[in-house]
């Protein structure tokens, strides 16, 4: 008995450290990241949802945004705008590394330490951003698109579990 649970924690700790993901950039080395989150964009009528992932680096962090796209012409464009929970907002500036494949379209937005720091302390609530592509019949849907941190579309009154994902607390693990 006095083993076992030594022996219990070890392996919990060791799976929980393995079990951390990691972002590639254009080639560059692999960054300590948080799991993919899927975010609630009600307004996109493709497929309502976005997958938001951070990493950190050595002068900050990255945010990698990928949304579905029903054609190849359709790109996250401009700067974003990542709204935290307290009320603080971040801007990102684009700077124009994307990519894209096997129907999604992923942008990548970097931090500064200190906005990164912002991030390990309070939860991201939503993310503000751009699709803009060409105008053709059966296109895509363009615009200006919210996307929010629920984890589901809907939930009854009686559910009390939380209804968000803790950003704040997988980022401050990295």
């Amino acid at each position: 008995m006095n083993l076992k649970l030594p022996l219990f924690v070890f392996l919990l700790i060791s799976t929980l450290a393995c079990a951390q993901e990691s972002m590639v950039v254009n080639g560059s080395k692999p960054w300590p990241a948080t799991e993919n989150y899927t975010f609630i964009c009600e307004k996109y009528a493709y497929t309502g949802e976005t997958d938001v992932q951070i990493a950190k680096t050595d002068k900050g962090g990255i945010l990698k945004l990928t949304v579905k796209t029903a054609n190849d012409i359709v790109r996250i464009a401009g700067g974003l705008y990542v709204d935290l929970a307290n009320g603080d907002v971040i801007a990102c500036v684009d700077r124009n590394v994307k990519e894209a494949a096997d129907g999604k379209t992923s942008s990548y937005y970097y931090f500064t330490p200190a906005e990164f720091n912002k991030l390990k302390n309070t939860d991201i609530k939503a993310i503000r951003f751009i699709l803009a592509g060409g105008p053709t019949t059966f296109g895509n849907q363009t615009g200006y698109f919210t996307t929010i941190n629920r984890t589901a579309y809907f939930s009854t009154a009686f559910d009390t579990s939380k209804k968000t994902f803790n950003t704040a607390s997988a980022i401050s693990l990295l």
